[in-house]
């Protein structure tokens, strides 16, 4: 099975009896409130979701990843994963403490302080966005930032409870049930929208050439207009159910929240997908990408930049339905002029629903159309 990235699976959850001890000790601790997207990221460090990391990156790791793409041992690591704090909370704390980070549900982690320092979000944003722009969700997010960073490595408290637990395996659950299976070579697939034909034909294309699929959703904060959570995973259990292998095929959410990062995205996706223990990953079309913000294949082109990441890369240019050839096709295999096809695009599937029209069969399952009709409102607000 293919290694954890940087080599090691981290695992930084706490015992029960230090769990014990940590709670009935509380109040001894300065305490951080955090929202519960930190904590969702909080949990991915400890459960090894982002393996190599063990805490928030310190200022030369930091600054490795936003120069080098990066971490300063040469890996991979294109997304910094980082906790802003208060003016007044850096005031108060020192290198060294040991403070209780509290999510919405309770006590989270325990960080260890390592450094604080100030970060230029002028510079952030322009290296893992590749723009200054507001309009871009990632850059308005951190403009809204504190202007301090806390780093430091964690111990997980406690996981909060997550209403799609029930589809979530860790990475450890994974690579075990991979092994159950007898699967050598993986296949992941990142969705944020209920299938359509040209996922099908695009995960059921690349599992050809592997012994098994993780149909692997992004469940979390999403922008205003794409599918909610529970739309997406009760449409693909519908899809899986009557249209694909139980023993070569399984879903497992992500839970973590788009960064609309684009190439630099693409990138982190694919090191998540490694620590769940997959092989190869499917990258589509402007992957993690939002607006016109990147060109359509520059989430292909800089797989060229990282010949060590291990995890291969499967490209997809475009993909539809061909009404002469009689069925969903790619651009290499067609030969039939673009008034032929009927194209897959997730933004034309939102459209359509919208409208309050159904998605034609050649586009869509009836029985994924049916899941999506049966919420009166589907979208994120």
């Amino acid at each position: 099975m293919i290694n954890p990235h940087g080599g090691e699976l981290i695992e930084r959850e706490m015992s029960a009896e230090k769990r014990e001890k940590i709670i009935n000790e509380i109040t001894d601790f300065y305490r951080i409130i955090i929202n519960a997207e930190q904590a969702q990221e909080i949990e991915n460090i400890a459960q090894g979701v982002f393996s190599p990391l063990k805490g928030f990156l310190p200022e030369n790791e930091y600054e490795s990843v936003l120069e080098h793409s990066r971490l300063t041992n040469d890996v991979p690591w294109t997304i910094p994963i980082l906790l802003g704090i208060s003016d007044d909370d850096a005031k108060v704390m020192n290198p060294t403490d040991s403070i209780v980070l509290v999510g919405p549900d309770g006590p989270v982690a325990v960080l260890d302080v390592e450094e604080i320092f100030k970060f230029d979000k002028k510079k952030h944003v322009k290296s893992v966005f590749g723009t200054t722009d507001s309009r871009h969700p990632g850059v308005k997010r951190t403009e809204e930032m504190y202007d301090f960073l806390i780093s430091g490595e964690i111990e997980l408290i406690q996981a909060n409870p997550h209403p799609f637990d029930r589809y979530y395996l860790k990475p450890k659950e994974s690579r075990l049930l991979f092994k159950e299976r007898g699967w050598n070579k993986i296949v992941a697939f990142q969705t944020r929208n209920p299938p359509h034909v040209g996922h099908e034909y695009v995960q059921k294309a690349a599992l050809t050439i592997v012994d098994g699929l993780l149909i692997n959703p992004i469940i979390g904060k999403k922008k205003a207009g794409d599918f909610k959570d529970e739309v997406i995973l009760e449409s693909y259990n519908a899809l899986i159910e009557n249209y694909y292998p139980k023993q070569h095929a399984v879903m497992s959410i992500l839970k973590t929240e788009m960064r609309y990062g684009g190439p630099k995205e693409a990138i982190h996706h694919s090191i998540m997908r490694k620590n769940f223990g997959c092989t190869h990953f499917i990258v589509g079309r402007d992957h993690a990408g939002v607006g016109d913000f990147y060109g359509p294949y520059d989430a292909h082109d800089i797989f060229k930049d990282f010949p060590d990441l291990e995890i291969e890369p499967i490209f997809f240019k475009s993909f539809s339905h061909c009404k002469t050839c009689g069925g969903p096709v790619n651009d290499k295999i067609c030969p039939h002029p673009p008034e032929n096809h009927i194209f897959f695009k997730g933004t034309m599937v939102r459209e359509i629903v919208n409208e309050g029209k159904i998605p034609p069969k050649e586009m869509m399952r009836p029985e994924v159309v049916e899941v999506i009709k049966s919420y009166e409102d589907p979208f994120v607000k």
